[in-house]
Order: C-alpha cells, then sequence, then structure tokens
C-alpha cells in the first residue's frame, strides 16, 4: 500500500511513522517546504518524491493534510494526477471541500476529519470518513489507523468537524482568554484549582496543554474558523436555519485567534502559563 502525504506537518508526520511500522510505503514530497518541514520528513524515514504530481500518480491512497488556506490550491495543482483515492483531511468547511474534491479528475474522493488530539492520541486518534470511496479508505485500519465511515455522502465528516471546532476552539478561546485575566491579578493558579474541583480530574493539565497550544497555533486555528463561519452562514444560505440565526460565538472565537496571531509570533510552544501570559501581555 503506497500512502502519500501532501503537506508533512503534525498530522503527516505522526501517521506516517506508524504507517511505515505497520509495513506501508509512505510518500511525501518536500519541494519549496520549509527547512523544518524537510528535516521532519527526513527524520521520519519516509519515502521522498521530486514533487507533488510524481507522489500523486503512484500513492493508492493520497491524504491531503495542508493548511486550510492551502487544501483548494493543493486539489487543484494535483488532480488531474491522482491515480489512487483523494483524501481531504483539512478543516475546512463542507462547501469548501466539495469545491477542491471538483478538482479530483478521476473522482475517487473521501472526506475525512481527525476527531481528536492527534499528538496526544498518535494512530489511534479517530479519523470520520464519508463519500462513495469512504470504505475503500478504512481500509487503512488494517495498518493501525481508527478511522470510522459515517456516511456515503461527501461532506458529512466536514460537517461533524466544523460543529466540533465550534464547540472545541471556543472553550480554548474562553479559556485562555480567562485565565490572561486571571493572571494579570496573580489568581490564575487559583482559577484552575475552582475549575479542577468542578471539572474533570485531569482538568488542569488539559487545559494547560489546551491554551498553550491554542496560542502557538492561533493562525490555523483563525483560518479553521473562517471555515466554521463559512459552514454555518451557508446553512443559513439553504435556509437549514433560520436567516436569523447568527453565528456570532464562532465569529468571535475566529477573531480573537487572529488577534493572537498577529500579535503574538510563537516559535515554539510556550513552557509555562507565566512566559505564554508575559508574551501575550507585550
Amino acid at each position: 500500500m503506497n500512502v502519500g502525504f501532501l503537506g508533512f506537518g503534525e498530522v503527516a508526520s505522526t501517521l506516517s511513522v506508524w504507517l511505515k511500522e505497520a509495513g506501508a510505503d509512505v510518500y511525501t514530497s518536500i519541494e519549496n517546504r520549509s527547512n523544518k518541514t524537510q528535516g521532519l520528513a527526513k527524520d521520519c524515514g519516509v519515502n521522498i518524491c521530486s514533487d507533488n504530481k510524481s507522489m500523486a500518480e503512484i500513492s493508492d491512497i493520497l491524504i491531503s493534510a495542508v493548511t486550510p488556506a492551502e487544501a483548494l490550491n493543493i486539489a487543484k495543482e494535483v488532480g488531474k494526477y491522482v491515480k489512487g483515492i483523494y483524501i481531504d483531511v483539512n478543516n475546512i468547511s463542507p462547501k469548501t471541500v466539495n469545491e477542491a474534491m471538483g478538482y479530483i479528475e478521476n473522482g475517487k474522493t473521501v472526506d475525512a476529519a481527525i476527531m481528536g488530539g492527534i499528538e496526544k492520541e498518535g494512530i489511534r486518534v479517530q479519523i470520520v470518513a464519508s463519500g462513495s470511496y469512504a470504505e475503500q479508505f478504512s481500509n487503512l485500519n488494517q495498518y493501525g489507523l481508527n478511522i470510522r465511515v459515517i456516511s456515503p455522502d461527501l461532506g458529512k465528516a466536514k460537517a461533524l468537524k466544523m460543529l466540533r471546532s465550534s464547540y472545541t476552539k471556543g472553550v480554548s478561546a474562553v479559556l485562555l482568554e480567562s485565565l490572561f485575566f486571571a493572571h494579570q491579578l496573580d489568581l490564575d493558579q487559583e482559577l484552575l484549582k475552582c475549575l479542577e474541583s468542578t471539572e474533570c480530574p485531569d482538568f488542569r493539565e488539559s487545559s494547560l496543554s489546551r491554551v498553550k497550544n491554542s496560542a502557538y497555533h492561533a493562525e490555523r486555528k483563525s483560518q479553521e474558523m473562517e471555515e466554521v463561519l463559512k459552514f454555518m452562514n451557508n446553512m443559513r444560505k439553504l435556509e437549514v436555519i433560520h436567516e436569523d440565526e447568527h453565528p456570532c460565538m464562532v465569529k468571535s472565537t475566529g477573531e480573537y485567534f487572529k488577534y493572537i496571531s498577529e500579535n503574538m509570533k510563537l516559535d515554539k510552544k510556550p513552557d509555562n502559563l507565566k512566559e505564554l501570559f508575559e508574551l501575550l501581555k507585550d
């Protein structure tokens, strides 16, 4: 089984290591990629293709794992060269994924979404999939993946992802903002104690991980919330929900992460809350 990854960030690098160990032949292209990405691909020991075109031609499964802003462009770039099944795991709206899949000329497409933290859960992170070729994609479960087919209709996996993102990123934004203000009053640790007593037992650990990831990946999260906003606004246009229903929480969450990304550039995840909040304060 030849599995190709378009893009080689956290998702691709994590899955590729496990797929390789399970016996799959994993490929990527580092053409025009950053030194960091090139080094990551080489460290993971995947096969390096000269370009995306050649990778698309040899892959039985071709997985697009890029930023939301790149999803359409990468599908357009490789669309006529795809020989196997094209999987989009990007955090984009159902409308955007349908547009992207329109560029894949052989029509063998799957809409997929990762429902959890891949860094934490690794190969067992749940991946939901929809589309007429989703069952074929789920054959990668033989290599250790945790793929669950939810519908033969393209776009259903992305819709579920959008709704989940609306909740998880909204909570992350509120938590980050609340802890930041608490830090200014030297009450951040006390706030965590209060929340820990009423929430789940591992709330403190998960919260610290959540806010650090939120700050570090703020630009990507801002792009993801733009896709969620498109999704919800499209539901209004299609009269799935009433036209007076405005996704104000989604809009605010996206604007908050955009503000963070534009005003705080992080080369790495902060080690602790104090470091994070001092940077945010500056």
